[in-house]
């Protein structure tokens, strides 16, 4: 048997493997996989380091869990300006829940977080698509509030059956459209 051989310490100037960008591709691959965010000593081990380099580039597991959460959820969808509303609603909520459904530890991720980063994200293009409607920040909030629970509880019942195949567009498309009239008929 083999052991692979770590480096020690902050990484060297020659170390181009050994990067932010690596830490975050392994950890999002690890999560992808093991549907939960690896550890500090699993992620070094798949990177081949020792676990104090990782630090180097993360002050500590918060600091690291912040950078793949929020970089997870700046891949769902970007609203497009003058387009209709309703349809970049849906793009976003599906683009969101086939996020979650990709990483299954995402959502018990977000939900025991203590840091906004990752929501503000869904919140800023959420409120950028229903701004057309003009609400008032309290059915704004609401609104907001109203489909995290839809889309939280979507995302736990997927994950609860994973043997079927669903198309998450179609199946959402009823209950999203009836709570776009909810929105549109509620100013």
């Amino acid at each position: 048997m083999s052991v692979k051989e770590k480096k020690r310490g902050r990484p060297s100037g020659s170390n181009k493997q050994l990067s932010q960008k690596s830490i975050m591709i392994m950890a999002k691959e690890l999560m992808k996989s093991e549907g939960k965010i690896p550890s500090i000593r699993k992620l070094a081990t798949h990177l081949n380091v020792d676990a104090m380099a990782i630090y180097y580039y993360f002050s500590n597991k918060n600091a690291l869990l912040e950078a793949i959460t929020v970089s997870l959820i700046e891949e769902i969808h970007q609203p497009k300006e003058q387009t209709d509303w309703q349809d970049e609603l849906h793009l976003l909520c599906v683009s969101y829940l086939r996020l979650l459904n990709t990483y299954t530890g995402l959502l018990e991720t977000l939900l025991s977080m203590t840091s906004q980063g990752p929501a503000d994200i869904f919140t800023e293009r959420f409120s950028m698509i229903i701004e057309p409607l003009e609400l008032d920040n309290t059915a704004k909030k609401n609104a907001l509030d109203l489909l995290a629970d839809y889309l939280h509880g979507f995302a736990l019942a997927l994950h609860c059956n994973p043997s079927h195949e669903l198309d998450i567009s179609e199946y959402i498309k009823g209950p999203l459209n009836f709570y776009c009239l909810a929105l549109k008929y509620s100013h």
